[in-house]
């Protein structure tokens, strides 16, 4: 009932964003420049509570747009309606639902949607991950200076030591290629499935990696924060790759050079 549940809920938002993109809708700005919320936004949030609703009345919410929902219930559904907001907008197809379910605070399920693409990822804590019900796995290379990345910049610069440029900088500089897509539910999915050998970001909030992280982690892949710890979606900064390249990449993050071989 809970995975059924959260299928449809992530169908249910993805089909609000399907209707609204690259049609007229309405769009005002959050706190903080180049934070908007659009009106598809609103509706993917309206449809994905209903279906939670529907099924569990009495589950914890915490989304985006609507903050928390508190309820006493050790399930906890954290959801981003539209992860991926600009590209949205902008009418660029990289935007998605996702949806990680969370009980007595260890996430044990997860559901990333992209529907330009038809691209549904999903995750159980112990059982794998998929992608339109195919089993993924990360990759497989081994060498950070041969890897393809992918990364996020905060709307809000971070000045900070070892910051967003400054790591950016220390890779590109040494001919690693690092993307940018602007939707890091899809960023982290793109790892678990093997586009991408791997993915960090200096600020993200709960509802951009619930789902992502899970799958990572059932793809076979690792997931820490940037001191090698264990990560949690509670706190910003992440660090998802094969495994293979972690210890490298996080060596960089940390303020060390790119290791060439």
């Amino acid at each position: 009932m809970l995975k059924q549940t959260l299928i449809e809920a992530v169908e249910a938002g993805a089909k609000e964003i399907v209707r609204f993109f690259q049609k007229d809708f309405v769009v005002t700005n959050k706190e903080g420049l180049n934070n908007p919320v659009t009106e598809a936004d609103h509706a993917s949030e309206k449809a994905i509570f209903a279906v939670i609703k529907k099924n569990f009345p009495d589950h914890f919410l915490l989304s985006e747009e609507a903050g928390a929902v508190a309820q006493q219930s050790e399930y906890k559904w954290i959801i981003d309606p539209i992860d991926g907001t600009i590209n949205f907008a902008q009418g660029i197809p990289i935007n998605c639902v996702s949806i990680g379910i969370e009980k007595a605070g260890t996430v044990i399920m997860g559901a990333v949607y992209n529907p330009h693409m038809n691209e549904l990822f999903f995750a159980e804590k112990g059982a794998g991950a998929f992608l339109n019900d195919k089993p993924i796995q990360v990759s497989r290379q081994t060498q950070l200076t041969r890897s393809c990345l992918v990364t996020g910049f905060p709307y809000t610069y971070l000045d900070m030591e070892n910051g967003p440029l400054q790591v950016f900088e220390k890779l590109v500089r040494k001919g690693i290629p690092v993307r940018r897509l602007g939707a890091a539910a899809i960023d982290l999915c793109w790892v678990a499935c093997g586009r991408f050998d791997g993915f960090y970001e200096h600020k993200l909030q709960a509802w951009d990696s619930a789902a992502g992280y899970l799958i990572v982690e059932e793809a076979g892949g690792k997931v820490t924060d940037f001191t090698g710890a264990a990560y949690s979606p509670y706190q910003h900064r992440i660090l998802a790759t094969n495994g293979l390249i972690h210890d490298d990449l996080l060596e960089v993050i940390q303020g060390g050079e790119v290791k060439v071989i």
